[in-house]
């Protein structure tokens, strides 16, 4: 049957048998994608249908939607078959985000000893670190070993590890790591000759269990590995961390991330999977939070009342003024997030970037000041808008407002991240709506105060 074409089938229009057999010659990315288009129900008979440890290798692939729902589907004895077959750090994401109480019990409790052995392991670290995304399929040899012996090792437990292409070589007695050999290396060295021969003469990359995902993330990027191993306080080796493990939680990490920058909780399950009242809990709290800091606009305003009733051609400005404000304050606040997420500052470098935002902040609002005062004088001057005989104080007022909006919207909007990051909160959750909400209010404030100044004993 033509892959096209069952891709888009509904589920009464083929059998399981015939798509299984038409998936079966597919990539398995390819496979994931055409089963996200079915019921979990029909996706698991497909599933079973399909020989093992394609299976096995279907389940393992964290695109693969409602993966919880598809076990559940299945027969105990035969869901609990795939799940031994799958990798462990992947089995260990099933456990700790996927299933439920009851049905994390019920499955468990059907695993074999070494299975459950490795899941507890793996699901005794916290939720972002290397444990918890570590797989214990790798293989390490002794360093009293050839290469000619390694190499046939490599080739009897294949199938059984996550990768080979990065060999951990160990002492024979205390299990500590010595070094990291490449397969490749180890292809091009002397057969009769030691293992330890064949690997870069440096120490070996490695991490704790509790290190952070996002640094493991940048060893790997730093050192252009395909793997870092993960070892106690003895050196011992835990297991690895492999490339394609930290590009899956740093897309999750990232997801996180721009989440919080839109202004709400982080959803956790892809857009389509999550359900309506779920998604009205993630969003309306933010959203509640930010109208309450819009109020202290209108605060702000009533205080400003009789100014305004003076000269009700400020009021023209007022989005102008506040966008700008808001806008100077999201660009900085998304910089900074993204450099201290990349470790590009440190919270202790919060001083030289506020040496760098203010005069930043004040060229950038001299330029939209400029632009600013330039609008109203050219409007007035080509016949547009009347702004009354002081027209000229109403752009110079317009201007140096801009000036001071801008340079305090860039200023907090670069501090706030630090001060998130000080008070124990994850930089993210000073988010573009909470800086954009926080400026509205003071710019404003500065709005009229300058307007003040400027006009007092004219329009004011």
């Amino acid at each position: 049957m033509n892959a096209a074409v069952t891709e888009i089938l509904p589920a009464e229009a083929v059998s399981a048998p015939v798509l299984a057999a038409d998936l079966a010659r597919r990539h398995v990315a390819d496979i994931v994608v055409s089963l996200n288009e079915y019921e979990a129900a029909f996706v698991a008979t497909v599933l079973l249908e399909l020989p093992r440890a394609l299976a096995a290798d279907v389940l393992d692939q964290p695109e693969l939607s409602r993966m919880a729902a598809i076990l559940k589907a299945m027969p105990l004895d035969r869901a609990v078959g795939l799940i031994e077959e799958m990798s462990a750090d992947r089995a260990a994401d099933l456990f700790r985000y996927d299933l439920s109480e009851p049905e994390r019990h019920r499955f468990v409790a059907k695993l074999d000893a070494a299975t459950k052995a490795e899941l507890v392991c793996l699901l005794a670290y916290p939720e972002h670190s290397a444990g918890a995304i570590m797989t214990t399929e790798f293989v390490s040899v002794p360093d009293d070993w050839t290469v000619a012996r390694t190499l046939e090792h490599v080739r009897t437990v294949e199938r059984s590890r996550e990768t080979v292409y990065a060999i951990y070589v160990v002492d024979p007695e205390i299990g500590t790591l010595r070094q990291a050999v490449s397969l490749r290396r180890l292809i091009a060295a002397e057969p009769g000759a030691p293992v330890g021969s064949a690997a870069a003469r440096r120490e070996p990359v490695s991490v704790s269990p509790l290190t952070d995902r996002e640094e493991v993330a940048r060893l790997i990027a730093k050192y252009n590995l395909l793997a870092v191993p993960v070892v106690d306080e003895k050196q011992c080796v835990l297991g690895i961390v492999t490339v394609d493990d930290v590009i899956d939680a740093m897309i999750a990490e990232t997801t996180e991330d721009v989440h919080k920058l839109g202004g709400m909780e982080a959803l956790g399950l892809p857009y389509r999977e999550i359900g309506f009242f779920s998604m009205i809990h993630k969003r309306a709290g933010w959203l509640s939070v930010l109208l309450l800091g819009e109020m202290l606009t209108a605060s702000v305003l009533q205080h400003y009342e009789g100014a305004l009733e003076k000269a009700i051609v400020l009021t023209l400005f007022i989005p102008l003024i506040m966008s700008s404000g808001g806008n100077s304050g999201s660009q900085a606040t998304s910089l900074i997030i993204r450099a201290l997420a990349l470790r590009e500052l440190a919270p202790g470098d919060w001083w030289r970037v506020a040496l760098r935002e203010l005069p930043t902040g004040v060229t950038l609002g001299a330029i939209l000041g400029a632009i600013g005062f330039v609008r109203v004088v050219l409007w007035q001057k080509l016949g547009f808008y009347d702004y009354g005989e002081h027209w000229l104080l109403v752009a110079a007022t317009v201007g140096a407002a801009l000036l001071g909006i801008v340079t305090f919207g860039s200023l907090t909007g670069s501090m706030l991240p630090f001060v998130m990051t000080r008070l124990g909160f994850d930089p993210a959750s000073a988010s573009a709506p909470f800086v954009a909400t926080l400026v509205d209010v003071s710019g404003l404030a500065i709005y009229f105060s300058i307007a003040s100044l400027i006009l007092s004993g004219t329009l004011l």
